[in-house]
């Protein structure tokens, strides 16, 4: 099943790897990893479902709250912000985005579903992009609260929404927050250019400030309009991997991104959604705020759950390693059930 904007989807009929199959017909659900893996999965009942009710969750059994470990420790992450640096200064990359993967052991894997953890995210932290995309034959089951639109596609016409810029209040964004959201945004227009018609490429609105639960994002828009004969296989091989999560030249900040971390991201910073074939329709999401469950890691079945920072030179590594921490923090909270909605009681 998939479950996004409204809609809840059944009836697998379709599961495949060739994004052409977007340009086909039917609604499809689509999880593209961030190491290049895709899968689509046409579904034939597709129908508006209600919100979650306030006991959606209750059958989510999360982690304890003290089995998150993460794949780069503070001072693995702090030397990676300083490599990063290094880079910098050489004059090989601009931008580059660090991440690391926590993870934690399943209490009782047999009955954690992940569309119970997205109702609990609905209630903890909602956001705009939010869906569950569950194939447990296909060694997918995700729950992402993500606040970044990847691409939107509305006939001809593409948008995308990166965030670059993150603090607990606007006040706390830097400069170094704006100079590092123009530098994306640069990156998207790039990236859609090469598959839109000349000209056609615009942003309406630059380093827009955004709140989300415990903290606030610079958003920008970028838009075009798609060339003749393009489509999302097109539009997926000039953007892929988001910008915002890679960083500027994307090919150098790849590069870095490989030699330093140390854990592959899977859906975490790839993209999630669906695409309405009939309608030439569709909305990915950036897989950032994104859980995961992984049946195959040696020792059981784990959560897992990304987070990262943008580095640049006017990082400091505490800092960064600072902004993962409030990244992860309120979702870790409610995954492992020890989050405090306001006026609420624990769960």
């Amino acid at each position: 099943m998939a479950r996004f904007g409204g809609l809840l989807a059944t009836d697998l009929r379709d599961v495949t790897t060739d994004p052409a199959a977007l340009e086909s017909t039917g609604w499809w659900a689509v999880v593209a990893d961030f190491e290049g893996g895709l899968c689509c999965a046409r579904f034939g009942d597709v129908r508006p479902a209600p919100a979650p009710g306030p006991d959606a969750g209750d059958s989510w059994h999360g982690p304890a709250p003290d089995t998150w470990t993460s794949s780069l420790d503070r001072d693995g992450y702090v030397a990676g912000v300083r490599r990063v640096r290094e880079h910098i200064a050489a004059g090989e990359v601009y931008q580059a985005n660090l991440c690391r993967v926590l993870s934690a052991p399943l209490p009782d894997a047999d009955r954690a579903d992940v569309d119970a953890l997205t109702a609990l995210l609905a209630r903890g932290n909602p956001a705009p992009y939010a869906g569950t995309v569950r194939l447990p034959a296909h060694g997918i089951e995700v729950a992402t609260a993500s606040p970044e639109l990847y691409l939107r596609r509305e006939g001809t016409t593409v948008t995308s929404g990166p965030i670059k810029g993150t603090g607990r209040t606007a006040a706390d964004l830097l400069e170094k927050d704006h100079a590092e959201n123009v530098m994306i945004v640069d990156l998207v227009r790039n990236d859609l250019g090469r598959v839109c018609a000349p000209g056609s490429v615009t942003v309406p609105e630059l380093c827009a400030v955004e709140p989300h639960p415990g903290l606030v994002h610079l958003v920008s828009t970028v838009r075009g309009e798609l060339a003749e004969r393009a489509g999302w296989p097109e539009l997926l091989a000039a953007t892929f991997p988001p910008g915002s999560v890679t960083g500027a030249p994307k090919s150098s900040a790849l590069r870095i991104i490989e030699a330093l971390e140390t854990a592959p991201r899977g859906p975490y910073c790839g993209g999630i959604g669906w695409v309405d074939a009939d309608r030439g329709a569709g909305e990915l999401a950036v897989g950032i705020r994104t859980f995961w469950i992984d049946r195959t890691a040696t020792g059981g079945p784990v959560l897992r759950f990304g987070t990262g920072a943008g580095i640049t030179w006017g990082s400091d590594p505490e800092r960064e390693w600072a902004e993962t921490e409030l990244k992860a923090a309120r979702l870790l909270a409610i995954a492992s059930g020890t989050h405090q909605p306001a006026g609420g009681t624990e769960r």
